[in-house]
């Protein structure tokens, strides 16, 4: 006997099918319209600074100290979570929530401790357009310098939030640069999955402070600022803050991988020739008869992008700070007439920066690694604000952290105050 056919069950099959694809594609669409703080906040800590003290690492140590890579990626997903969060649900900045809630004096402590963070940071930004520009190219820094300056300049201060946030996305997938890099060396992949999930710590001092740089550069004081002042500026609905984790989640894992790719093409090929380097730009150089030219020119290609992604975020970064702290309007869209203080703030740093990377025979290694440590230093600063805001009901209402996210907070902020710590005890001893 044939079947009998049920018209019905076919239609509700149907209009499930169409509702399931309905869903999808606007879950898609808000993941879509949210991207942004996440991404540019995560891999903007890949900037010259960072790609320097990767490589560093990995042409000293090798893949000894890929563990600390990784425990600095976790710490930054739970602190970039974190201040997405306050950005998103509260549609405010770090510093204003830190004015409004703990007076001005404190905010004002706080922005100074980002400010000198930025600057540093910033100086090392322009360093390594100078080093990276002068590799590929041949062009000196008293060019590419205030070129690069003018340019990140007029793109952040002339353009629309939208474009500003486009550029600045499509320039970071520069980055797939360092992982056809890290192809091209041919590393030991057991070894750097030994070295990922075994921690060691070679003797002496200078690996603590490779190690307290990692955690600086990873989770870098002005990424912290950024990402909520960020987040608050493209006024994210509340509802679509699930889709803003993902967005967080997904740059910092980049970010994690970039900097594990630069490290593992220094480790497979100058510290297994024992080759020493003091900056991103030697990497470069010495990666061309190791691992061939098409590996130095991506390796010194992504150099000049990270750099001059980070260029632009770093002040927009301070800008956002400054201005909260002094509650002054703080809106990439708003015009000079209506937000001045984030315009001076924004090209103050940008000048000052540049004026002390063109001064002849400035130190720009100690520039690029040393900040980094200086990072992680100042994080200790910062990031009590965040986990009290982050704690207190009356800011986050429902979505204020709760057992599990306390514990993270915590076991994050431990770790840097530990690096921080065994570095100072060695200093002294």
């Amino acid at each position: 006997m044939p079947r009998t056919r049920h018209p019905g069950r076919h239609l509700h099959r149907r209009l499930g099918q169409q509702r399931s694809h309905a869903l999808r594609r606007g879950a898609t669409v808000s993941l879509l319209a949210v991207l942004g703080p996440g991404l540019l906040a995560g891999l903007s800590d890949d900037d010259p600074a960072g790609i320097t003290t990767y490589s560093i690492l990995g042409a000293r140590y090798g893949y000894a100290l890929l563990w600390v890579l990784l425990l600095s990626t976790v710490a930054l997903i739970v602190f970039h979570e974190l201040g997405a969060r306050l950005g998103v649900v509260t549609g405010r900045g770090l510093a204003t929530l830190i004015r409004e809630r703990y007076g001005g004096r404190m905010a004002l402590t706080a922005v100074s401790l980002l400010v000198v963070a930025n600057v540093g940071t910033m100086c090392a930004e322009l360093a390594g357009v100078a080093a990276g520009a002068e590799l590929l190219a041949g062009v000196p820094k008293g060019l590419s310098v205030p070129i690069a300056g003018l340019g990140v300049s007029l793109l952040v201060l002339k353009g629309s939030f939208h474009r500003v946030e486009h550029v600045l996305l499509m320039l970071s997938a520069v980055f797939v640069a360092y992982v056809v890099s890290g192809f091209l060396s041919r590393p030991d992949w057991g070894a750097a999955a030994h070295g990922l999930i075994v921690p060691s710590m070679p003797g002496g001092r200078d690996a603590v402070l490779v190690a307290v740089a990692t955690v600086g550069t990873t989770l870098a004081p002005w990424g912290l600022s950024f990402i909520q002042s960020y987040a608050a500026d493209k006024r994210i609905p509340i509802a679509e803050l699930r889709y803003e984790r993902i967005d967080v989640i997904s740059g910092a894992v980049l970010t994690g991988v970039i900097g594990l790719f630069v490290v593992v093409s220094c480790a497979a090929t100058l510290h297994r020739r024992g080759v020493e380097i003091d900056q991103a730009s030697d990497a470069a150089q010495a990666l061309a008869p190791l691992a061939g030219d098409l590996a130095a020119t991506l390796f010194g290609l992504g150099f000049v992008g990270a750099a001059l992604l980070a260029a632009a975020v770093v002040p927009l970064s301070t800008a956002y700070s400054i201005s909260e702290a002094l509650g002054r309007p703080a809106d990439v869209d708003d015009t000079f007439r209506q937000a001045p203080t984030f315009y001076v703030a924004f090209a103050a740093v940008v000048l000052f920066a540049s004026a002390v990377v063109l001064v002849p025979g400035a130190p720009l290694v100690p520039i690029l690694f040393l900040s980094q440590a200086l990072n992680a230093v100042l994080l200790l600063g910062v990031l009590p604000f965040l986990m009290r805001l982050g704690r207190d009901r009356s800011v986050l209402g429902a979505h204020v952290l709760g057992p599990v996210g306390r514990c993270a907070t915590a076991l994050a902020f431990v770790l840097v105050a530990g690096a921080v710590v065994a570095l100072g005890v060695l200093s002294v001893a």
